[in-house]
């Protein structure tokens, strides 16, 4: 069993990821990632389609990749210590 920490739960909130005690932390990473790769795919292809110019590409990444800073985290920081 695993205690998300406040944080973590807050931030996987925002993304309708809701773990119990009883989800391994490596499930919700992983859903999490699939939805990170969904969100650049689908940048990639607004892109493509010329939604916006290719230099604003870079910058929409990056504020992309801010958003998920959760991934980035070690999964041992996103339960609480016993």
């Amino acid at each position: 069993m695993a205690r998300y920490r406040a944080d973590v739960l807050d931030e996987l909130k925002q993304f309708g990821l809701l773990p119990t005690p009883e989800t391994p932390p490596e499930l919700v990473r992983e859903q999490l990632n699939d939805l990170y790769c969904y969100e650049l795919r689908r940048l990639r292809d607004r892109r493509r389609a010329g939604e916006f110019p290719k230099h604003e590409y870079a910058d929409r990444v990056r504020r992309l990749r801010e958003k998920y800073r959760l991934l980035s985290r070690p999964l041992w920081t996103w339960i609480e210590r016993a």
